[in-house]
């Protein structure tokens, strides 16, 4: 039974998330200390935190920068502001998804079920990978170059996916399902952040212009 932690300041909200999600078969916390979530969420023992953005004290832009400095655990945002530009600075703070308020329950719980499916399903091999001037540690999802610089999970699962298919380009929608297992709820934008951050992650190991954009058809590494 996986265990989600709740940071939410509407309290009818939190309650009707909390008591879908124990439904579904989860083990649910709520926030109650708003100033300072993390003592709760390690106490908790979360493996996923559902965080709104708009929080007293902080916004949910802190507290995930601060998890991310100490935890992977899988983030998925909530908020009230749809727009690209409050999904992007998520997903470039480390979160692994965002919905956008009103939310439907069924869609927001089959991201919870993704997002849990992704961070702890998917084995990751501990080969040591050659790119041409760094090595990507698969089981530690670290890339050894100029500088060491940690993969998310799913940047990992991008490289990694190109890397088996290397010399052939890879589909948008083949990455997708790759990262996702489907292709529902998902908005491309999000394999671009990704897709994005990776090749800046790279050019810092050492290994710039490893991947290719072929425009229209997808991505591929050399």
């Amino acid at each position: 039974m996986h265990r989600i932690f709740i940071v939410e300041d509407d309290a009818a909200i939190a309650r009707a998330l909390a008591r879908e999600l124990r439904l579904r078969g989860y083990e649910t916390a709520c926030a109650e200390n708003f100033a300072d979530i993390l003592p709760e969420v390690n106490a908790f023992g979360a493996q996923l935190v559902i965080l709104d953005l708009s929080l007293p004290y902080r916004n949910g832009y802190h507290w995930c920068r601060v998890l991310r400095e100490s935890s992977h655990v899988p983030v998925l945002f909530l908020s009230s502001a749809a727009d690209s530009l409050n999904m992007v600075t998520a997903l470039d703070m480390g979160a692994d998804d965002y919905i956008a308020k009103p939310f439907d329950l069924d869609v927001l719980c089959a991201k919870v079920q993704a997002i849990l499916r992704r961070a702890y399903a998917y084995g990751r091999s501990s080969e040591l990978i050659d790119l041409g001037g760094a090595m990507l540690d698969a089981g530690e999802g670290v890339i050894r170059g100029e500088t060491s610089v940690e993969l998310t999970r799913n940047e990992l699962r991008i490289l990694t996916t190109l890397l088996d298919k290397r010399g052939t380009t890879v589909s948008r929608d083949s990455l997708m399902r790759a990262l996702w297992k489907t292709d529902c709820f998902i908005d491309e934008n999000t394999l671009t952040v990704n897709v994005g951050r990776l090749r800046k992650k790279l050019e810092a190991a050492g290994v710039a212009d490893l991947t290719r954009t072929k425009k229209g058809e997808g991505y591929l590494i050399v």
